[in-house]
């Protein structure tokens, strides 16, 4: 039996054999990456900048950025690399820095959703406790909280995949290192294990999508009530962009992990995989930025102000 310990290195699924098709996902993956790292930076900047965005909405946002930037920058650079080289190979410790990061920015953005539509519902169905509610040291500790969730979540996950031993070669079917993936390479029944530890990790998030599916049913219940139109408008403004963002994360997630065998294949799992891991990222900004006037305003005014500088 070859224990996990015995492999130096694990062969990723690459995008295609042609190398004509290689050359264009590595262009495509560069140039979504700097879509993500163009808008994510911006909306970094713009809310640090800013003074007027110095509220527990934009704090949030800014903290979603943040792990954005982590989530894509821990899959998409390293595909980059091997479609650029032409090869497959992620080293154990790189496969296992995938798997800790992974979990760690998808498990903290999560909870940081979850979080964001309690901001937003407090905000609308109780206005007049909002500053007692969401203070800047209790937005702090839900931050902290969210961070060192994912932090013990991904460390709990790690240790006990690269714990399990491998004896069913390296060849992962996933172009970044997925614990699915190395499960499938155990040759033991400890691996049971890391299921029960995914069912309730899986357990805990249903639970925090009921919390976010209950919250905007209060919220749109609240916004519907509003008597003026401009009122309606400005709620809808400030939570349409966080619940699109929680749909394509649940959305895309949940196939990913949830979609029947039957049509489970290497292409099909490719696609899914980057539709979980590597649009979000760069749509989001996309969608905060287009759908709240006080982020396109901040943004307006900072890009004016720096070229009347140069």
């Amino acid at each position: 039996m070859s224990k996990s310990s015995s492999i130096t290195q694990f062969l990723l699924l690459p995008f295609t054999d042609t190398w004509e098709l290689q050359l264009l996902h590595f262009w495509l993956f560069l140039g979504i990456y700097l879509a993500a790292l163009l808008g994510n930076g911006l909306i970094i900047t713009t809310i640090a900048w800013d003074q007027h965005l110095h509220t527990p909405m934009f704090f949030f946002l800014l903290n979603l950025s943040l792990l954005d930037l982590g989530f894509i920058s821990t899959t998409v650079p390293k595909s980059m690399d091997n479609s650029l080289w032409d090869t497959r190979t992620i080293s154990y410790s790189g496969c296992a820095a995938q798997v800790f990061f992974f979990f760690f920015c998808a498990t903290a953005e999560y909870s940081l959703l979850t979080i964001m539509s309690y901001d937003r519902y407090v905000a609308i169905c109780k206005p007049l406790h909002y500053g007692t509610l969401l203070g800047s040291r209790a937005c702090v500790h839900m931050a902290a909280a969210a961070w060192a969730t994912g932090f013990l979540n991904a460390l709990l996950h790690t240790a006990n995949t690269f714990s399990l031993p491998l004896c069913k070669g390296n060849a992962l079917d996933q172009f970044f290192c997925g614990i699915p993936q190395i499960l499938k390479l155990s040759c033991s029944d400890t691996y049971l294990r890391e299921l029960g530890l995914i069912v309730v990790s899986s357990c805990l998030a249903f639970m925090c999508f009921i919390f976010i599916v209950v919250s905007y049913v209060q919220i749109f219940r609240a916004v519907l009530r509003i008597p003026s139109e401009q009122g309606r408008h400005k709620a809808f403004s400030t939570c349409l962009p966080h619940l699109a963002v929680v749909s394509l994360f649940i959305s895309t997630g949940s196939f990913a992990y949830l979609k029947p065998p039957s049509i489970s294949s290497p292409s099909v799992d490719l696609v899914v995989s980057v539709l979980y891991s590597v649009v979000p990222p760069a749509v989001n900004p996309l969608i905060y930025s287009m759908r709240n006037q006080e982020l396109k305003d901040a943004l307006w005014k900072q890009m004016t102000e720096f070229h009347l500088k140069l």
